[in-house]
């Protein structure tokens, strides 16, 4: 995908693949750590990639201004997005955070820039091994 058509998505769509993207991470961040039961995996993962921790992620990013203005624009996009599919284990304004979130996450991948996501993944799962987030 080119960069312009990327730019032009909107909010769902890239929370779309950005969930799918940060998935990914945490499964593999897992897998590494030596977890392999699936029970144990769901159950370790779901600290990672649930709304509640993704909107608490961003709200640590925002306060130690770790977003570029150009990513803060598509959390925007995202949060601001409206969505056909409710929020199924947390509120409405949690999940349009965490929203948020998975669309700046889709935005720098269909944007190649790896390097960006491969950080704000790793901030991410610092900081909720830091704060033990469940």
């Amino acid at each position: 995908m080119k960069r312009k058509d990327a730019e032009l998505l909107n909010g769902i769509a890239l929370a779309y693949i950005g969930d799918a993207i940060y998935e990914v991470a945490i499964r593999q961040y897992l897998l590494e750590k030596g977890l392999t039961r699936p029970n144990d995996l769901q159950k370790n993962a779901v600290k990672y990639v649930s709304a509640k921790a993704q909107a608490f992620l961003i709200s640590q990013m925002e306060e130690a201004h770790i977003l570029t203005d150009e990513e803060a624009i598509y959390f925007k996009r995202g949060r601001n997005a409206h969505s056909k599919t409710s929020a199924k284990n947390t509120d409405v304004v949690t999940y349009r955070i965490s929203t948020g979130f998975e669309a700046v996450l889709g935005y720098l991948h269909l944007t190649e820039q790896a390097e960006r996501l491969e950080e704000l993944c790793q901030y991410s799962i610092e900081e909720i091994e830091k704060r033990n987030i469940s």
